[in-house]
């Protein structure tokens, strides 16, 4: 039976093209997958340790600066007694945050956030054995920084070079005295470092004299937990220390639980594309059980048993699907070797490192690949050992019998039932636990639907055949009868496309309907005509509010400063300090009760929930202790709705302002005379000092900053669903394919009649239009149940969240599997247009 399983497989190569495609690609993405992952998490564990191999011990200080109660770090004195510790070789003291270096066009050069400053400390040897300098030396001087080799090559700079540098205070500009390489994670996750003197990076990060952690380095044969141990008791209570070792093993544990969720995602979308490409597997065993009827059925004359036949099939199966793994593994290395790739031309780096393939994608390439492929052929397996030999030998093809289809109908309603029931009853919990329904929901009616998809093929078919015959004549009324002659293949072929779209739509629907809140949102809630924050998500200094208002044109400036303090005897309550007069002119503030301008007489205005749960009401006179622990009291002037871009309270920055050593302002909002223009921006730009590392942002910019993430996201779902769309792409190629091979007879009779050649090719592409578009009706139906299903889980926590349909993408889902159809029909439209018509109508 092996011998004979064999033989169909070399006998079948070109009809099982498909199924080895489809197996190919779904194994390549789980292979790929987990090699690409395994060569990451490689990697950034060699360079954890890498940066950790000279250091013994690491401090590092949790103080808190703002605090005045305690040192805000490790003091100059405390790095002097580690260094005296025995078996000590030197102490480093370290500070960083923030800097932004400008490239000679004024751009800033990284991505904001992995945009790092620290400072040089050299040791007695003048050295800093954290960068290796490959030009000049380290900075000594207040006026000198050194660049990181990537950084520099990007600015085109050059020692002795004059360098403009941004941290959250005005831009200033330095000398370059050199520039090095680094282990340091900024670096190479595609951002600069600047270091600067060590005075000059304590006085821009912490405070003079003071650091935020230290590396220690061991004398030779020194011994890494004596150390520790001695160092342990020469610290403050704000720090602790751990070895060098086990800081890298931290790591290397962070490192390996973040690659697990990446591996996850991943993985998810391959089991999509592999549960897609099971319709495909089982389809084309059907066809080619069902084309072998008659040898089946000799088998079976001479002695061969129900479970041979059976077998045989899952033989068949196995050979298939192995082959399909290798090809697969092979294929997934090299898709692995090229997202390695697209990150670093993404400016992602990667550090360098070997291909890392283990035993375990090996196992699941293969494991996989095989399993699914004898999964999806078992039901056409032993639909073949049913059949009953005297009616295969004279022809008579086993027609699934009434109750067959009763029994398959009504077990495809319930589950349909059961999964529609779940996701209504998750959509009206809503939370988590409502998504919860919803996924389980999800999967049994995905599941019924499929069961029920050859039922529904009939009277949706029925609809459009109409539409076929009209403008297309005899070609189309054939392919109409075609696309419902054989419901089951019909319905395993569009199932393919429908789970795809039920996905596709799905995201697009919830994507769209979040995205068109968040933007109604920030339409209705912002009047500025421009919002400035720092690159980095950070804090902006005041000069930059200062600037702003001195600015010419400027109507109206207010800051979104955050301050934190204690109202009415309760915990600490979050506040926004604002500019009175002004602040109603660049954000929305919709007064309940009271007046906004009593923000200019010292008062506060509430926001109108937290004034309801705390049963304040204008007029009421609460007591507060500021972030200086000094006390005082403030008066409730206005009651406001809440407004997702605005604080529970509202205070005059004049109020808090004696009591902050550093404003932390998050975003300022501007109005200009004349509002949005080219020449405006730069006058705001040029007033904050050409500032590199400060976003000057306009109001579509401010709507795609809170509303571009929901498309970002979509486009990169998209893109890990497109390995599932092409799959059952495949799908529809592989079943006209072998359904033409069936209907040889059929089209030569055809042909003999008076269909000419391009009628024949019409019929054949119009049943796959039929067809890939039957599956996206299915699909997008479905996709927008559950997109609504889990915008309701959502609703709550988006103010103005409406369901919104996509018409427009929905248009083009459809044409796309119109189109879908007619590519897809191609290679079999030929070749049933080619086929000779006496040797088609001998054809048995």
């Amino acid at each position: 039976m092996f011998r004979t399983a064999l033989r169909n497989v070399l006998a079948h190569k070109a009809r099982l093209l498909m199924t080895v495609l489809a197996v190919m690609l779904g194994v390549a993405f789980v292979s790929g997958t987990l090699v690409f992952a395994d060569t990451l998490s490689n990697a950034f564990r060699n360079q954890s340790a890498k940066s950790y191999d000279d250091v013994a011990v690491a401090v590092t200080s949790h103080a808190d600066p703002d605090n005045p109660k305690e040192e805000p770090g490790l003091s100059a004195r405390t790095l002097d007694k580690i260094s005296a510790v025995d078996g000590v070789d030197a102490a480093y003291g370290r500070v960083d945050g923030f800097a932004g270096v400008a490239d000679p066009d004024g751009k800033l050069i990284g991505v904001g956030w992995s945009n790092k400053g620290a400072n040089f400390s050299p040791g007695k040897d003048g050295k800093d054995p954290a960068y290796t300098f490959t030009d000049g030396s380290g900075p000594v001087k207040d006026d000198q920084i050194a660049l990181d080799k990537e950084s520099a090559a990007k600015g085109e700079y050059q020692v002795g070079d004059r360098v403009r540098v941004a941290t959250n205070g005005p831009v200033k500009e330095y000398t370059l005295s050199g520039v090095f390489t680094t282990e340091d994670g900024a670096v190479n996750a595609g951002g600069s470092l600047v270091l600067f003197d060590t005075a000059v990076a304590q006085k821009q990060y912490l405070k003079p004299g003071y650091f935020a952690s230290a590396t220690v380095t061991a004398a030779p044969g020194a011994d890494d937990a004596r150390i520790l141990d001695a160092v342990g008791p020469l610290l403050p209570d704000t720090a602790d220390a751990k070895t060098g070792q086990a800081l890298a093993d931290e790591q290397a544990e962070q490192i390996e639980q973040g690659m697990s969720s990446l591996k996850q995602v991943l993985l998810g979308f391959a089991g999509i594309a592999l549960f897609v490409g099971v319709f495909l597997i089982s389809n084309t065993f059907t066809m080619l059980v069902a084309q072998r009827t008659k040898e089946i059925a000799l088998m079976r004359a001479v002695g061969a048993s129900r479970k041979q036949i059976t077998r045989s099939v899952l033989a068949e199966a196995a050979v298939v699907g192995l082959v399909a793994s290798v090809i697969g593994f092979v294929l997934g290395i090299g898709l692995a070797v090229g997202l390695r790739s697209g990150m670093a031309a993404f400016d992602m780096k990667i550090p360098g490192g070997p291909l890392i393939v283990s035993a375990t994608p090996v196992l699941a390439a293969i494991g996989v690949g095989v399993l699914i492929t004898m999964f999806a052929a078992w039901l056409p397996g032993r639909r073949a050992a049913k059949i009953p030999p005297v009616a295969a030998m004279s022809s008579v093809h086993a027609v699934a019998t009434t109750k067959s289809l009763v029994v398959r109908n009504s077990i495809g309603a319930a589950v349909t039932a059961l999964g529609s029931a779940a996701i209504v009853l998750g959509a009206s919990s809503g939370g988590d636990d409502g998504r919860m329904y919803i996924a389980a929901g999800a999967f049994f009616a995905l599941i019924g639907v499929i069961i029920l998809i050859p039922l529904l093929s009939r009277p949706v078919i029925a609809l459009v055949r109409p539409l076929l015959v009209g403008p297309f004549g005899v070609a189309g009324k054939l392919a109409g009868q075609n696309a419902v002659r054989n419901p089951r293949r019909t319905g395993a072929t569009a199932s393919a496309l429908a789970i795809g779209l039920t996905l596709v739509t799905g995201l697009s629907v919830l994507g769209i309907t979040v995205g068109t809140a968040i933007d109604k949102m920030t339409t209705d809630n912002i009047k500025a005509d421009y919002m400035v924050s720092m690159a980095n998500g950070g804090d902006l200094d005041q000069s930059a509010l200062t600037a702003l208002q001195k600015a010419k044109g400027v109507s109206a400036v207010s800051p979104q400063q955050s301050v934190y303090f204690e109202l009415g005897g309760d915990d600490f309550v979050s506040a926004s300090a604002v500019t009175p007069g002004d602040i109603e002119q660049v954000l929305k503030v919709d007064v309940v009760s009271g007046s906004v301008d009593s923000l200019a007489k010292g008062q506060i205005a509430v926001a109108e929930k937290t004034a309801k749960s705390r049963g304040w009401k204008p007029g009421d006179s609460l007591p507060v202790t500021y972030g200086d622990e000094k006390k005082g009291k403030l008066t409730v002037g206005a009651v406001f709705k809440d407004s997702e871009f605005l604080s529970p309270v509202l205070v005059d920055t004049e109020v808090v302002k004696p009591h902050e050593t550093q404003p932390y302002i998050q975003q300022i909002f501007v109005k200009v005379d004349g509002g949005q223009s080219a020449s405006n921006e730069q006058v705001l730009i040029d007033a904050l000092g050409d500032n590199p590392a400060i976003t000057v942002m306009d109001r579509q910019d401010i709507r795609n900053e809170f509303g571009g993430a929901i498309n970002t996201m979509l486009n990169i779902m998209y893109g890990l669903l497109a390995m599932a769309l092409i799959i059952a792409v495949l799908g529809v190629v592989n079943t006209l394919a072998m359904s033409v091979f069936e209907r040889q007879q059929e089209i030569g009779m055809l042909r003999a009649i008076g269909l000419d050649r391009r009628r024949v090719k019409r019929m054949v592409r119009l049943e796959a239009v039929v067809i890939s578009v039957f599956g996206a009706v299915v699909g997008i139906g479905l996709g927008s149940f559950l997109g609504w299903a889990i915008g309701e889980t959502i609703a709550d926590q988006i103010p103005g969240y409406a369901l919104v349909l996509p018409w427009d993408r929905i248009g083009i889902f459809l044409v796309l599997a119109g189109l879908v159809g007619v590519l897809a029909a191609l290679w079999p439209a030929r070749n049933a247009a080619r086929l000779n018509m006496l040797n088609a109508i001998k054809a048995e």
